[in-house]
């Protein structure tokens, strides 16, 4: 039977104390850094691909549209492409950038709905068929390590309570089983930032979080979402053609038709014209059921502590590399409320946890022990060191962090002097 899965919260009490694949030299990088705006209405674009085609390298732009790429100077006659749902791609020389000025990119919107395809006679559920069965023809067939920058965030309300981030080794082996059973998770390193106030002693964290490049790469993980044995839970409907990275994609939305005693995704996925390749999910959890939901989410919470689910998605995104198509962004949005027994007001938290591969290596020797690999049940932020020096991350590629966070960590590093 499928088990669907989804990060897990711990919520506690108590006030918090406070050379490997990916890091490159500093004196051999250039760093390209920029904000990506929409051409006609100039608002700034989240979680557009930024990375150089036939390359390693690649990053996403944070939620105020800005990016920071570093490259090494041999990649410096290279063009940068930039990819959104709904833009026409866009090629820029990376000679173009002047040293360390930002600049400014604008992408040019294309329509969202480009007319319907009806395939198999608009038998919706055929056609995720069909791309389930070319799994073995489009994702990797071999061993291969992804490189990639975690970062998790806990809002209460609108201020941040705390923010871990780090840099991950994640070792996948062949799609063609389905099954998640070999791949390792390591942290090279990482750090944590956790709010000393007396008012938020009401904690809460991500268990297992870096493990969504496992649990939630829906396509190798037969469990995440649906295989053949499972489709009959959901009713398919093949909604219209979208351009996505300049490639014509049937969308299909799914949603549930059965009940059981754990809750079900309904969602969009995204299907290429031509290779039938998964690229893109957009995932929303059915928490009608507020009792199956926080079972589903919650891991452990204090006595007398009511917890309710309000919401909770995850977006999923694919990139071709080589021939191939690797896992390259995953984000997971939970937002719930907790309040005590007896008490009147509640707290509203979101809790984030987003991963992109900064660094591909599609046939690697590597391998992670399991004495080293990461656990479902360990805390990011418990492993993670408390240092948030400016340069701590000068040697990576990482999400460039939003205005907001950024003020965040001054506020909590000021706090702990």
């Amino acid at each position: 039977m499928v088990r669907f899965v989804f990060i897990l919260l711990t919520v506690w009490l108590g006030v918090v104390t406070a050379a490997a694949k990916g890091m490159q030299n500093s004196d051999s990088l250039v760093t390209l850094r920029g904000t990506v705006k929409d051409a006609d209405t100039k608002k700034r674009l989240a979680n557009v691909n930024v990375y150089i085609p036939g390359r390693d390298v690649g990053t996403v732009t944070n939620g105020d549209g800005v990016f920071a790429l570093k490259i090494g100077r041999e990649e410096a006659g290279e063009k940068l492409l930039f990819s959104s749902l709904g833009y026409a791609n866009y090629r820029m020389a990376c000679s173009d950038f002047k040293g360390e000025k930002a600049m400014t990119v604008y992408l040019n919107p294309v329509s969202r709905r480009l007319g319907e395809v009806t395939v198999y006679g608009g038998d919706a559920r055929r056609l995720v068929e069909e791309a389930m069965a070319k799994i073995e023809a489009n994702y990797p067939l071999q061993n291969h390590l992804l490189n990639m920058f975690y970062r998790e965030t806990i809002m209460k309300g609108n201020r941040f309570v705390g923010i871990s981030e780090g840099v991950m080794d994640v070792v996948k082996d062949s799609y063609k089983k389905r099954s998640t059973a070999r791949d390792r998770v390591r942290m090279q390193r990482g750090r944590r930032l956790l709010s000393q106030k007396s008012r938020d002693t009401l904690a809460v964290k991500v268990q297992g979080g870096p493990l969504l490049s496992v649990f939630l790469d829906i396509v190798k993980n037969s469990d995440a979402l649906f295989d053949n044995n499972t489709m009959g839970y959901f009713s398919f409907k093949q909604e219209h053609v979208e351009m996505l990275n300049d490639r014509l994609h049937y969308v299909v939305s799914f949603k549930p038709i059965v009940s059981l005693d754990y809750p079900l995704y309904s969602g969009l996925i995204y299907i290429d014209l031509q290779t039938l390749s998964l690229t893109r999910a957009e995932l929303s959890l059915d928490v009608s059921d507020k009792e199956k939901a926080n079972k589903m989410l919650l891991q452990k919470k204090p006595t007398g502590l009511r917890f309710s689910t309000r919401e909770a998605t995850v977006v999923v995104t694919y990139r071709q590399h080589g021939e191939r198509m690797f896992l390259d962004y995953i984000k997971s949005t939970i937002r719930f409320k907790c309040d005590w027994k007896r008490r009147l007001f509640s707290s509203a938290y979101t809790a984030v946890a987003e991963m992109v591969a900064v660094d591909v290596d599609d046939n690697t020797a590597m391998t992670i022990p399991y004495s080293e690999s990461y656990g479902n049940k360990r805390l990011f932020c418990d492993d993670a060191e408390q240092n948030w020096d400016n340069d701590y991350w000068k040697d990576y590629n990482i999400i460039e962090p939003t205005e907001s966070l950024d003020k965040a960590v001054k506020k909590f590093r000021h706090a702990n002097r």
